[in-house]
């Protein structure tokens, strides 16, 4: 595993991923961006071409390109390694059964599920699907499969392959009956695996089909949480939507499997579909470390336009710019595509309005009267004025509600002031306290300043100080118990210390010159501090009369004078 960790850090450098999710700027000797962690204006995200890492003086996280993937992916340590070796082109060897922890055993027995469900997918199914508009590459890509009638058919199958019963319950794929016996949790349904951000199935989305079906049966049924599946975290396709995304710069939210389907199969790739819940702020998270626009497809109905109000809400929450794309009344996206072609879904995407003017034009059009429009974009409208991040596009949107309603946009100002604000409202990110600037961290302690240069060198793949002496010169000046206190910072505060030192100190074009000053005006600071406490005890000696005490006060003086002359001179 630590070859393979290394194989990749060689062909992938920090600039290579970093710069996959947020534009990087030459800052010195390191780049910076906005942090695409938190919410800042001002970009304190600092990355480190030559060590191979990334840290944010704003928010205080820091790491290597694994631990950016992790943070930004949403995955586990296995999951950014299986999307870095993908793009490092690294195969990757995977460890012997014994050695695999529990998570590893529930990713594995949901790949066999997968396998299994696929190998079973019926004729009447696949007609059925084909009927939908669904080509035979479709369903092989996203792996659709078949959960058949009988109570324990994946249950046994998982027995053979040395899966346990509390393994499957765990993993959602199992359940319980009335009396005590593990059944399968998926029966008479068309499975869609759900994937995480690298690809690994971890939850499933069923659709009811077939003449043994109960009527009284959902539609469709979702995995229940798991450890491995969180709904209001993952979104339906996102795996294979994430390049689409960063390539159109916006990502498709539609409401069921068999409308992204439809979706990508016609060419829209950045598609992603939410899995049994609501859209959440999560998701809106997700959405945003690839792009910064949604647009929201969902049914036509006035359940699916509510549906894309909550959605467009929680969307504006999470800093999003948010467009709609009217869908004709009656139709979901897989049956405007399958009924009014491909054309049809590319128009309805690209003639998507934005949020604002959507709500404004159903409203309008479903009003009665003026005054009767007028209440409806108060009670309607207004609220989402609350969730705009950006007051540029808060103001924009209260001129165009103005010259709609044809009255001031100071009246809707008015108006939108006396809008309550709710707790998640006034507070959307996490409180933290804001982490210490570069300068802050080290430019008032000489010691940790000197430090900080040495953690610094000894991190780069060539130093131009010498490191043994300079070390050496650092413990005699401050002292062993000093420096072993220094050597005790851990993590990401030690992180802090050297890409402060790499800020404060990377532009200078000799770092040993560098370094030399640091340590030669600690250095002297040390003598005047010692050169303060002999003058101090002189003082008491000639108070007390203590010769002996006096004699060996003034020489010491005398020595630390000279010294301190020495370097004032530069000898």
């Amino acid at each position: 595993m630590a070859d393979t960790v290394q194989q990749i850090k060689d062909r992938l450098s920090i600039v290579d991923v970093v710069s996959q999710y947020t534009k990087l700027d030459r800052s010195g000797s390191s780049l910076r961006a906005r942090c695409p962690f938190h919410a800042e204006k001002t970009p304190s995200f600092h990355v480190s071409p030559d060590r191979g890492t990334y840290h944010c003086f704003g928010c205080g996280v820091g790491g290597d390109i694994f631990s950016f993937v992790e943070a930004i992916e949403g995955l586990d340590f296995k999951g950014a390694l299986k999307i870095l070796a993908e793009k490092a082109g690294v195969p990757l060897v995977y460890e012997k059964p014994e050695k695999k922890d529990e998570r590893d055993r529930l990713l594995e027995l949901m790949e066999v599920t997968t396998i299994f469900y696929s190998s079973r997918l019926t004729d009447e199914a696949k007609k059925y699907l084909k009927e939908r508009g669904m080509e035979e590459a479709t369903l092989q890509t996203f792996r659709v499969g078949w959960a058949g009638k009988e109570w324990e058919d994946l249950v046994k199958y998982l027995r053979t392959k040395k899966f346990t019963d509390n393994e499957m319950l765990n993993a959602g794929v199992a359940k319980k009956n009335e009396r005590g016996s593990v059944t399968d949790k998926f029966r008479n349904r068309i499975m869609f695996p759900i994937a995480d951000s690298a690809g690994r199935v971890i939850g499933f989305s069923g659709r009811i089909f077939g003449e043994d079906a109960s009527p009284d049966a959902p539609k469709y049924l979702n995995s229940p949480e798991t450890p491995l599946f969180h709904k209001s975290r993952i979104l339906y396709g996102f795996d294979r939507a994430k390049q689409g995304i960063r390539k159109h710069n916006f990502a498709v939210l539609v409401e069921g499997q068999m409308d992204l389907l439809a979706s990508h199969q016609a060419g829209w790739t950045n598609t992603v579909a939410v899995s049994g819940t609501a859209f959440t702020p999560e998701h809106s998270q997700l959405i945003k470390r690839m792009s910064d626009n949604l647009v929201l497809a969902l049914d036509a109905d006035q359940a699916g336009i509510k549906a894309a109000g909550r959605a467009a809400r929680a969307a504006l929450q999470g800093g999003l710019n948010v467009k709609v794309a009217k869908l004709p009344t009656g139709l979901d996206p897989a049956d405007l595509i399958l009924k009014e072609g491909v054309e049809a879904w590319r128009a309805a995407v690209r003639d998507s309005k934005d949020i604002i003017t959507f709500l404004l034009d159903v409203l309008e059009e479903h009003s009665k009267s003026p005054d009767n429009f007028r209440r409806s974009v108060e009670i309607a409208v207004l609220p989402f004025l609350t969730d705009v991040q950006s007051p540029i596009a808060r103001e924009q949107y209260i001129r165009e509600i103005a010259k709609r309603l044809t009255v001031s946009e100071s009246a809707v100002a008015a108006a939108y002031e006396k809008m309550p604000r709710d707790a998640a409202h006034q507070d959307r990110q996490p409180a933290r306290a804001p982490a210490p600037a570069a300068k802050q961290i080290i430019s008032t302690d000489r010691a940790k300043n000197a430090y900080a240069i040495l953690l610094w060198q000894r991190a780069l793949p060539k130093s131009s100080v010498d490191i043994k002496k300079y070390e050496k010169d650092l413990v005699e000046t401050i002292g062993e118990p000093a420096y072993k206190k220094l050597e005790a910072i851990e993590g990401a505060e030690r992180e802090a210390l050297i890409f402060a030192a790499e800020l404060l100190h990377g532009k200078s074009a000799s770092s040993d010159k560098e370094a030399k000053a640091i340590l030669d005006a600690l250095i002297l600071d040390t003598l005047r501090a010692q050169l303060d406490r002999a003058s101090e005890a002189l003082k008491e000696a000639e108070a007390a009369g203590d010769e002996k005490e006096i004699k060996r006060c003034t020489e010491e003086s005398k020595l630390l004078t000279g010294r301190i002359a020495k370097f004032h001179s530069g000898v």
